[in-house]
């Protein structure tokens, strides 16, 4: 399937210039523009960023992730950044639930000048629905014609809407083809990850099967009941949520190697025999007293201060979401550091197929209705979408965080060595490598990027050659106010509410009673919809990238 997807992207090419050619209309020309009572001569060639330099201005940026840490204007890259541009970040974070702050900004109907949040979310159609965004094509236009010559092609295409604009650009994206070009040296986040001393004092057990795992997790609760006084936990995820757990939905199903498709038609993974085997697994687990009650209530902050303890033993779990405590660990005790293994695979022992950057990203930002500035706002986010601007945020002012070393632009060895060491005061005091990740390109960065160090590099390593692809399912899933919105999200709180009633039962039998409940409901909600829904994309999504061969 990836094979196919992966070599049909010429006339998709093609197709993609054209399209933002349409977009450019006749912004090859120079004109002039109007935002506030400015006027101002545009053009392509040039940046637009560069006429406002020196009239400072403050953006509000809401970030839809409450564990975002940082502060502009504290490190020395963000201070780089608005001394060269005039432009200054209050960043907005939720203090608790994200869904529920970023709900009450679109009821209000006000939203601070940018917005970032993750590309799947049910509000990024709330906010274009409603009028709440502006077009980015149309402000490029307008205001900052260079966006065309600086944006991807494909990421315009890939976001291009039904009414022909863009509202949002990606970070963290790859079209198919950087994926080939790049794979080997942009392996998964997606890992499964055990605690070295912990691990190797077990005699490294095999942990792909369930009998194999059960025994491992049972083995280290024994062995070592306590970690620093405070008892071990035996197995870790990432938070559940009222819509479920990545852990337990695509990273589990993706270590088992359960199809995306079959026969061109969307596969349900979440009847899986493999992925159904596993979660009965994950429920004898608790039956045995080796789920904590911590992995269901714990948020992220919480789990952090668990992982730099060492206090779990296993974790299926993304491996950049704790590099800090990793780093935290290996300076205390180079052996109490998590190492990827092999984890949970299906009956055929088969290799995982772990989920590499997709077209569609992580993350998208757009630009309000309201914002201050739309001139100086386009143009910004121009700025950060350059090859100048990724290079600022990933290498910061020359002189101050990098030089010329051996002919490569790289990191002053002072700055590296913090970066290795500690990755919390390596945010704070230089704020590089993105530190602001909102627009980051992580295929540019590689130029710019030093070799991976440990205690990384394992983890890193391990993921290489298991990556695929899954770009044509990127953004099939119904959101919004339509009915098949409506019913995916109902399907989704319902799924969050039976997840962890699935691994608390107290049998197989009320499993299946509680399985099969849920899938009852999900059929009166609408799934026959949703369904129909995501495979009309999906065969869209196949088009776009297979367009040419």
């Amino acid at each position: 399937m990836n094979k196919k997807i992966l070599s049909k992207l010429t006339a998709l090419l093609l197709l993609m210039v054209m399209t933002v050619s349409s977009f450019a209309g006749c912004s090859k020309k120079t004109s002039n523009s109007t935002d506030n009572e400015k006027v101002s001569t545009v053009s392509e060639d040039e940046p637009g960023w560069k006429k406002d330099v020196d009239k400072p201005i403050t953006f509000d940026w809401y970030i839809n992730f409450s564990w975002f840490p940082n502060k502009w204007g504290v490190d020395l890259t963000s201070q780089y950044v608005t001394k060269k541009t005039g432009v200054n970040i209050n960043f907005i974070v939720p203090a608790g639930n994200e869904n529920e702050k970023l709900n009450a900004m679109i009821a209000s109907g006000k939203l601070p000048d940018f917005i970032t949040l993750g590309w799947w979310e049910d509000a990024v159609q709330k906010m274009i629905d409603g009028g709440l965004v502006l077009p980015l094509d149309e402000l490029a236009k307008q205001y900052d014609p260079y966006f065309f010559k600086v944006a991807d092609p494909m990421k315009l295409a890939w976001y291009t809407k039904e009414d022909g604009h863009v509202y949002g650009y990606p970070n963290a994206s790859s079209s198919p083809k950087d994926f080939e070009r790049y794979k080997e040296l942009k392996p998964s986040n997606q890992t499964f990850l055990v605690r070295k001393d912990i691990y190797e004092a077990l005699g490294k057990p095999d942990m792909r099967t369930p009998e194999g795992f059960l025994n491992a997790l049972k083995a280290a609760k024994e062995k070592f009941p306590t970690v620093n006084g405070q008892p071990l936990i035996p197995f870790g995820l990432h938070e559940f949520t009222d819509t479920g757990n990545y852990s337990l939905e695509s990273y589990l199903q993706n270590f088992l190697a359960i199809p995306m498709e079959k026969d061109g038609k969307l596969y349900d993974r979440l009847t899986d025999p493999e992925y159904i085997r596993w979660l009965k697994t994950l429920r004898k687990a608790n039956e045995m007293g080796l789920l904590a009650k911590d992995i269901f209530v714990d948020k992220r902050a919480q789990m952090e201060e668990k992982i730099a303890q060492g206090r779990y033993f296993a974790m299926l779990y993304q491996r950049s979401d704790m590099a800090a405590q990793q780093q935290a660990l290996y300076a205390k005790d180079k052996n109490s550091i998590y190492i990827a293994v092999d984890g949970p695979a299906n009956s055929n022992l088969d290799p995982p197929t772990l989920a590499g950057d997709g077209i569609a990203g992580w993350t998208i930002t757009l630009i309000s209705k309201d914002v201050k500035d739309k001139a100086r706002a386009i143009r910004f986010l121009s700025y950060l979408i350059s090859e100048e601007g990724q290079k600022d945020l990933y290498l910061g002012e020359q002189g101050v965080t990098y030089d010329i070393i051996d002919g490569k632009e790289q990191f002053k060895p002072e700055v590296l060595d913090l970066l290795n060491k500690d990755r919390a005061a390596f945010d704070k005091k230089y704020g590089a490598s993105y530190t602001f990740w909102m627009l980051m390109d992580t295929n540019m960065m590689l130029k710019w990027q030093p070799p991976t160090a440990e205690p990384f590099k394992q983890m890193e390593d391990w993921t290489k050659g298991k990556t695929v692809s899954f770009a044509a399912f990127d953004g099939i899933n119904p959101t919004g106010d339509s009915e098949e919105g409506i019913a995916a999200n109902r399907i989704a709180q319902e799924w969050g509410k039976t997840l962890p009633r699935l691994l608390l039962a107290k049998s197989d039998e009320e499993f299946d009673k509680i399985f099969n409940e849920f899938l009852k409901k999900r059929k009166e909600y609408g799934y026959d919809k949703v369904l129909q829904y995501q495979q009309k994309k999906y065969e869209e999504n196949k088009k776009k990238l297979e367009g040419a061969n």
